[in-house]
């Protein structure tokens, strides 16, 4: 039987999500906590990779089991997993169903602020307060539609293709001092979302203007673009799957 997890955990206490030799993973928490309650091996496919220090509001990945999981294993995960990860729900689903090459959309946030502040640095990063949010709404504008992204995508990444289809991207001002940046797309490569915000930033500044980003865009390289902005800004918020892959 195949389940989908949805899950949420904060990164700073991670070595990215998916499990790696080099430092303790969400995957690696979660798979060792399946195991000790079932008793018995369990991997576990994510939606897609975050890297170290990002945050997931809502992640989701598949397990397969021979027989149904008890109704109270959401709970019992938690009791057992460690603050900073916590079971949302787990549902089943059809035996095709993919955490991965289902999902329909993604949306990112990725959450600044000008004050500092002890109780959020973690999940915001800290700016000047000298952003032109005009300028950098007017060049995201740029971002929406199919296209090639490979200027905004980490060198040397192994995948079969660098186009995706932005749905939204905007900034978001939610008071004097705080605004986010949100981006919806059918899939995202990786570092993509930082590699856009570290570039916007740079439009925002007055160091590039939107025909200038235009530009980045279509030079499809990496070089071209600015920074990748800081990771612990960045939240994965939401992931939309076609209701007929459950059951």
């Amino acid at each position: 039987m195949r389940y989908f997890i949805s899950f949420t955990y904060r990164g700073t206490d991670f070595h990215g999500s998916q499990t790696q030799p080099n430092g303790n993973t969400v995957q690696a928490e979660m798979e060792a906590a399946f195991a000790t309650i079932l008793r018995t091996p369990v991997a576990l496919t994510f939606a897609g990779r975050t890297d170290a220090g990002v945050h997931a509001e809502q992640m989701v990945a598949h397990f397969d089991v021979d027989k149904a999981v008890p109704v109270n294993l959401g709970a019992r995960l938690n009791n057992l997993l460690p603050n900073s990860i916590a079971v949302l729900s787990i549902v089943p689903v059809k035996d095709d169903a993919h955490a991965r090459f289902d999902a329909l959309e993604r949306t990112y946030y990725y959450r600044i602020t000008t004050k500092k502040d002890p109780f959020t640095y973690q999940y915001r990063t800290r700016v000047l307060p000298i952003l032109d949010f005009t300028a950098m709404n007017e060049a995201a504008k740029c971002l929406l539609g199919r296209q090639d992204f490979a200027s905004f995508c980490r060198a040397h990444t192994d995948v079969k293709t660098t186009i995706c289809d932005v749905r939204e991207a905007k900034w978001v001002q939610e008071n004097e001092t705080e605004a986010y940046f949100v981006i919806r797309a059918d899939r995202f490569l990786r570092n993509m979302v930082r590699a856009v915000v570290g570039t916007l930033f740079e439009v925002g500044k007055g160091r590039m203007t939107k025909e200038q980003f235009q530009q980045v865009i279509e030079a499809h390289d990496r070089c071209k673009a600015g920074h990748s902005a800081p990771a612990e800004g960045l939240s994965l918020v939401e992931i939309i799957y076609p209701q007929e892959i459950y059951l």
